[in-house]
């Protein structure tokens, strides 16, 4: 204990004990995957209602939002895999590539009509199993999204996340596809 004073009088603290200990914890919990993804489906009805109720404009800059704020696009490319993209476009590791894809009007990405604008109502994440690694976590499922006539289109949905230096959940990789039909 003595050494402790000794230290402490040389930092100039009254006590080592006094002084706050900082940790930094970057491990992703199941509850943070789940709520990610609940938010990402409430985001997906709220720029197609928004489209609905105020037009294109105001579904894009509400996609930005939550490009902005989901996606790790600030921290690097995203490994982003549409549902409904052909080549030569078919991923998106771009912040333009994205938004394009969500709501359309981008000449530089022609085929894109908008896949948020499509009038859902409904998006239910149903995951197969969640991967926690540490400061990591990917996920894979189904994701049954239902439009305002009621018909419910599902997919194969995985997603990958980091936490930001904020220790907000990030998606790294996303990759959608429609389900397999069969021959």
């Amino acid at each position: 204990m003595k050494h402790l004073s000794v230290a402490a009088a040389l930092l100039g603290l009254s006590s080592l004990a006094s002084a706050q200990v900082m940790v930094v914890n970057q491990a992703i919990s199941q509850a943070e995957v789940e709520a990610a993804q609940q938010a990402w489906c409430r985001a997906l009805v709220d720029i197609s209602t928004t489209h609905e109720r105020s037009g294109q404009a105001a579904a894009k800059a509400l996609a930005e939002k939550v490009i902005d704020s989901a996606y790790g696009y600030q921290m690097g490319a995203v490994l982003f895999k549409p549902t409904l993209t052909v080549n030569p476009q078919t991923f998106r590791t771009t912040r333009a590539g994205a938004l394009a894809y969500f709501v359309g009007g981008d000449a530089a990405f022609p085929k894109d009509k908008g896949f948020a604008l499509k009038g859902w109502t409904a998006c239910q994440p149903v995951n197969s199993a969640i991967f926690l690694a540490g400061d990591s976590a990917t996920s894979m499922g189904k994701v049954n999204i239902t439009n305002k006539d009621g018909k419910v289109t599902t997919v194969d949905k995985t997603w990958q996340y980091v936490k930001d230096d904020a220790g907000k959940l990030r998606i790294v990789v996303h990759h959608s596809s429609l389900e397999y039909a069969g021959l």
